[in-house]
């Protein structure tokens, strides 16, 4: 079977599963509304090929923010912002005081990113909400639906700037100093937005979480090729990111020897053949990416002087990553020569596991309508890995047509978009059970 043919079966089945569900009388979200507004949503911002360019604290996000909160408002729900720029929009609880559970993700994408990837784990949430709203429920504590500032880290590096300052991982005046490559600051962006929204409530940066339950494509081929709806996550691979720069001498093309030259790129070269070759091949579960290059001056006729590059490593195994995080400053300071090179770690985030009882609720709300459901790690970063250590935490994947993400053609069936929301409604109505009486 074709992967487009397993997908359309898997889709067929989800919605089968959910006309079933719908028989028994079980709580489900508004299918089409969900859709709808995951469309609108990818209209901010629309590129040529069917993606989307929202980056973060961008006009286009802020254009987003104003839909998300017109919907809060319709529903009767209570958005609101921190200092970090992240939005949260409130099911308010009975009591108002208590640590809330969080569902949520993010609204940025990459510069030509897909309709899904981050979105939809935020419009998931506000429906959740929407949906307890209108059936007059009041849950015990605020169930909050929140969209974390700049997880893509593709505007301002490095990414997660929302998450990592609401948890303590890295301070507000550290983020806000940090600049794009116009040399805009966070500070200005972000001054900006919460002037888009003057009258928008300020929470406290940082406060306790009862729970946190994130859903999101799964970015890779797993669920589609098991024929898999749900993706149970058990936990997120490790991550280190550096940026490198090689300085050498800027020279003629035609006049400087080559025996004389101090060439940045021709070391690059070294460095990044040397890279690919021990660090992306020591084992079959690293991941090694040099994904940003610049060259100065960049001019035909002149030997470069300097090379700025961006280097992505992940490993499941924390102590593997570790190793090839030395390793790989190693060579990069002994292959430079007769260059000099720097190495600056942006990221050293490590594996991190998912709340048991979480995995299971989703493997059994996955279970209750009808949806086949598989355990799987997460290879791409998220969010909740910041709020892990803080709360019981957890994630919910869904399929993404031939794991294609960060690309223009980055597609999720509708039914598996809604099993998705589905199931995380039946993870979180435990929460608001006190508004409930019997539990559907």
């Amino acid at each position: 079977m074709s992967a487009a043919t397993a997908t359309e079966a898997a889709a067929a089945a989800a919605a089968a599963a959910a006309a079933a569900a719908e028989g028994q009388g079980i709580w489900r979200i508004d299918a089409d509304r969900l859709w709808d507004r995951l469309m609108a949503l990818a209209r901010i911002g629309a590129t040529p090929g069917g993606g989307v360019n929202r980056q973060a604290l961008s006009a286009e996000e802020i254009a987003s923010w104003h839909a998300m909160i017109d919907w809060a408002l319709s529903a009767g729900l209570e958005p609101s912002t921190d200092a970090a720029g992240n939005l949260f929009i409130a099911l308010p609880g009975a009591d108002r005081d208590a640590p809330p559970v969080l569902a949520g993700s993010h609204l940025d994408s990459q510069p030509g990113g897909g309709r899904f990837d981050g979105v939809y784990g935020v419009v998931a949430a506000l429906e959740v909400l929407t949906t307890l709203a209108a059936r007059g429920v009041r849950p015990p504590v605020d169930i909050v639906c929140v969209a974390w500032m700049n997880e893509e880290g593709s505007r301002f590096a490095p990414g997660m700037m929302g998450s990592e300052t609401f948890a303590g991982v890295r301070s507000l005046q550290a983020v806000r100093e940090v600049r794009d490559a116009d040399g805009i600051r966070v500070a200005d962006a972000l001054d900006a937005l919460h002037a888009a929204f003057p009258s928008l409530r300020r929470r406290p940066l940082g406060f306790p979480v009862a729970a946190y339950v994130e859903a999101h494509i799964e970015q890779g081929p797993l669920l589609e090729a098991q024929e898999r709806v749900i993706g149970v996550v058990t936990g997120i691979q490790g991550k280190k990111t550096f940026d490198v720069v090689i300085d050498g001498e800027r020279g003629h093309a035609g006049t400087l020897a080559m025996a004389d030259r101090r060439d940045a790129l021709a070391a690059f070269a070294r460095i990044a053949t040397a890279l690919h070759a021990e660090i992306g091949g020591h084992d079959d579960a690293v991941k090694f990416t040099i994904g940003r290059l610049q060259v100065e001056p960049n001019a035909p006729s002149v030997v470069p002087e300097r090379v700025t590059l961006r280097i992505d490593l992940r490993h499941p195994d924390n102590a593997v990553l570790d190793h090839l995080g030395t390793r790989l400053v190693e060579l990069c300071g002994t292959l430079a020569a007769p260059c000099q090179a720097s190495v600056t770690p942006l990221v050293d985030a490590p594996s991190n596991g998912f709340d048991a009882a979480l995995q299971r609720a989703i493997a059994e709300a996955a279970e209750r309508i009808g949806q086949p459901h598989m355990p799987i790690l997460s290879a791409a970063g998220h969010d909740a890995r910041h709020l892990a250590p803080l709360c019981p935490s957890a994630m919910i994947f869904i399929p993404c047509r031939d794991g294609v993400s960060h690309a223009e053609h980055e597609w999720a069936e509708p039914a598996h978009v809604v099993a998705g929301a589905n199931v995380l409604l039946r993870v979180l109505l435990p929460y608001a059970r006190a508004g409930l009486g019997d539990s559907p």
